[in-house]
This record gives C-alpha cells, structure tokens and sequence, in this order.
C-alpha cells in the first residue's frame, strides 16, 4: 500500500468484535486501527460515577443501572460496593423498570442512570415520558447520556492524532442518520464509513474505508444500509428533541466540549435527580496511573499502561476501561493474544 492507513473505530463494539473474530490478526501491517472514545461508561468522569454512589447511600434512595456501570470505580467506590454493603443499588435491563420500580414503591426515591449514547437516548425518553403520564413524584433522572458527533471534532483537532478514517458506529447511526457526519469530511478531510457489526460488515467497511482514504476522497458513506438510513430514525429523534436538550458536558479524556451531553427539557426538570437529592458534581482528576483517559483519545493502547494486566484485570478493574464490555482494556485482555500475554509476563 506504500505506507500506513491509521483508522479509528469509534465504536466500543467495533473493538470488540474486531478483536474477538480475530479480524486485526488478519488484516494488513499497513493498516493500523486505533480505538475511540464509544463506550459509554468508559466516558463518563470521575464526578458522575461519584454522584451515583453517593445517591445510592442516601437513605431512601434506589439507584437503578445497567450492569457494566455498578462495577465501574469512582473515587467513592463503586455501585457494586453499595450494593454488597446493603446500599439502594437494582440492576436493570430497561429503562421502563426504574418506571415499574417507581410506581410499584412509592416510598423510595428512584432514581434511573441515564448511560449512553443516541443509541439509548429514545428508550431514556419513553421512560421519562411515562414517569409523566403517570404522575410519579418519586421517579428521577441522571443523565450521563452523551452524542458522539462533538467528541468526534474534538478528536479531530487534535493535531497528534492523524487519522487518515473513521470507522463510524452502526446503533448510533441508526438513530441520527449520517448527515450529522458531513463535517469529518468537509471540514477535515477524511473519510468515515458506518459499519455494521458482524465480520463481514466490519472488512467491508474497513475495505471501504481504505479505497476511499487511497483515494483521496473525503466523504461519508453508509455500509450498514440495512439499518441506517441518511435521515436516521425520525422518531427516535423527536423523542429526543421533546424530553432532553443538549448542554456541554465533561469526557473522560477529553475534557469539557460544547454541546456533548444531553440534560433534561425544561418541561421535565421536575425529574431532576441533582435537584432532587442536592448532591454536586465536583469535577475530579484521572485515578493516579490509570491511561485510560489516554487510551479514550487515542494516544495510547491499553498495554501502555503500566496498570494493565497487573493491578487493574477484569476481575480487579481500576479503571472503567477494564470494567466495559466494551472498554478498549477488557477488549485487549480478553483477546489480545500474543502482544498483551508478552507484556503482562514483563
């Protein structure tokens, strides 16, 4: 190919999938793939993961979540920790349950984690849509949902990183379309392939991708067109105009950027959970050692880290990379191979 094609897979899943059908064993040297910042847990600061452990200690308080965030380490412990100390911690598998848990005890302040990206964003609404319909005066909300477009420019600018693509993320896409894309291409240059997750959609798009970059040509183009439409899903957006409203938002990693996060509508603010309970964020640093801040950005990869396969694992994570099912650590010590087994010995 005459040099190196450096390409970002934004999505946690890509990482993953890619690793686990040993799809970068067999790809070319010249192609060198570099993970993003798309896991949800993974992004979420220090103070946010603080908030909720401080809230499910509060008498009276539930705080319901998805798995991977109750063993994600604050700088207070984990959801995980409060659970086993007798703390207000339910796992849930929908966002409709914290609704089912709000109205089925009526004594208790629940409270719902809103995680993720737009691919979530539509079910956090319906929920909080419901809680409405409902009249529910004990239902509250955290948002840590985030949209991936910002984070995408902030990367982006960031002279150090020369990417020559982006592997762009299927699930989001299929909610915001590909327009919301348009400016990695008129603005910077390159191109972006959305892409599915199976392994023939990921070497279709990677395949694609790399025509394109060989090409010189900077645009956006959809290779999951059985999913993801350039208009996207017009009422999953709707939902999501109607109940959330963006605001700049904190990224581990990649600091504060404009317009990266999704907080409540004014005409839901009742659900507040920051009013509710009255704890503040306080913005905090990374844990001391941990490169998982670096890892997000793309200027580092998890053997890296002088934690990695000694004090943070799986089973001992000390930080949310490893935590995820899609954090980019536990993707390397699942299925790293021969690279992660040399340094872990070292």
């Amino acid at each position: 190919m005459g040099r190196i094609f450096r390409f970002m897979e934004v999505c946690g899943t890509h990482t993953v999938n890619l690793f686990r059908f040993g799809l970068r064993k067999v790809l070319p040297r010249e192609i060198e793939l570099i993970s993003g910042p798309g896991c949800p847990v993974c992004v979420m600061p220090q103070e946010e993961v603080d908030f909720l452990v401080e809230a499910a200690r509060e008498p009276g308080v539930v705080v319901c979540a998805f798995g991977d965030l109750l063993r994600v380490p604050g700088s207070k412990g984990s959801l995980q920790e409060v659970r086993a100390q007798g703390g207000g911690v339910r796992l849930i598998y929908s966002p409709m349950e914290a609704v089912q848990i709000a109205a089925a005890e009526p004594g208790k302040k629940i409270v719902l984690a809103g995680v993720g990206f737009e691919t979530t964003g539509p079910a956090h609404a319906v929920a909080l849509l419901e809680a409405r319909r409902q009249r529910l005066k004990n239902f509250f909300f955290f948002s840590a949902l985030r949209v991936m477009p910002p984070p995408l420019r902030a990367l982006l600018s960031d002279p150090d990183l020369a990417l020559d693509g982006l592997l762009l993320p299927g699930h989001v896409s299929a909610v915001i379309g590909s327009r919301p894309y348009t400016f990695i291409a008129e603005e910077f240059g390159i191109p972006g392939v959305i892409t599915g997750f199976e392994p023939r959609d990921m070497l279709e798009g990677l395949a694609r991708l790399l025509e394109l970059a060989r090409e010189g040509q900077a645009t956006i183009e959809i290779q999951y067109k059985r999913v993801v439409t350039p208009e996207g899903n017009p009422w999953g957006k709707r939902l999501m105009r109607e109940v959330f409203r963006p605001c700049d938002g904190r990224w581990r990693g990649l600091g504060l950027i404009p317009e990266s996060k999704l907080t409540l509508a004014p005409d839901f603010e009742e659900f507040s959970a920051e009013e509710a309970l009255g704890i503040e964020l306080q913005p905090l640093p990374e844990p001391p050692g941990c490169a998982c801040g670096e890892i997000l950005r793309g200027r580092k990869r998890p053997p890296d880290c002088p934690l990695f396969g000694k004090r943070c694992t799986p089973e001992t994570p000390y930080g949310p990379c490893m935590v995820s099912s899609e954090g980019t650590c536990a993707a390397y010590f699942r299925f790293g191979g021969e690279e992660v087994t040399l340094h872990v010995a070292s």
